[in-house]
């Protein structure tokens, strides 16, 4: 049994989804990985993780106002630290999750053919962010 780990560093524009499909990718392919399960952490709070659509962009767009939504900025909330968009962006990082687990076979991700792994941030204004990425396998 063999382990691998590292950790990837994403520039966000602020809110929106950024693909990391091909970062991942070219890390297993690094490494020689071949088969196992790829586990993925976002290391944050108020951002999150998705396999989603890859090929129409209108599939993120309605995503991401559909957060909005279920989560929108206002005076309710009592945490606010950061501003306006501090809890929403808790919020829909709860919604959306910040781990997600990936088998890996003949050194390939085995998403579906129009599946894609995002970095979703849930806040206005640019952040680096750090999704943490273990694989254990053979």
């Amino acid at each position: 049994m063999r382990q691998a780990s590292t950790t990837l560093t994403i520039a966000t524009s602020g809110r929106g989804l950024t693909e990391i499909t091909r970062d991942v990718a070219a890390w297993l392919a690094e490494g020689g990985i071949q088969e196992g399960l790829l586990t993925l952490l976002c290391r944050h709070t108020s951002a999150s993780l998705l396999i989603q659509e890859n090929a129409a962009c209108e599939v993120r767009t309605d995503l991401m106002a559909w957060l909005e939504r279920l989560a929108p900025e206002g005076d309710g909330y009592l945490h606010d630290d950061e501003g306006p968009d501090d809890m929403p962006a808790h919020l829909r990082a709860t919604l959306t999750g910040v781990t997600l687990q990936i088998p890996v076979l003949d050194g390939q991700m085995r998403l579906g053919t129009w599946q894609g792994i995002y970095l979703a941030e849930h806040r206005r204004r640019p952040h680096r962010r750090e999704v943490a990425m273990h694989w254990i396998g053979e």
